[in-house]
């Protein structure tokens, strides 16, 4: 060892206690450090939370618009599907039958 240069090891293990005793003397800012440190990791996951169910929540708006907008097409196609004109023109092709005549009316009388 030569008296200019200080051992490294020493430094480090002093730089060390320095460090670890300026801790135990400062208790409440380093209390007040972490609590700022686990206050802001808290909004984080926060804020991550929030978005993830936004994300989810647009996701299903979505889906609602769709399932929205189909069941909007089958009223339309219910209502196509039910016309009398389109009924009766399916009667007439495959079941032959026509709307009677005047003359083919036959009234019955009750007594």
């Amino acid at each position: 060892m030569t008296l200019g240069k200080p051992d490294r090891a020493n430094t480090n293990f002093s730089l060390l206690l320095i460090i670890v005793s300026d801790l135990t003397r400062n208790k409440l800012r380093v209390l007040l450090y972490l609590a700022v440190l686990l206050s802001g990791m808290a909004v984080i996951l926060g804020s991550h939370q929030n978005r993830q169910q936004v994300i989810a929540l647009e996701d299903l708006m979505q889906q609602k618009d769709e399932l929205d907008v189909e069941w909007r097409n089958l009223v339309l196609e219910q209502r196509a599907l039910t016309e009398h004109n389109r009924i009766e023109t399916l009667v007439e092709k495959q079941l032959d039958m026509y709307r009677p005549t005047a003359d083919d009316e036959v009234v019955v009388r009750l007594k």
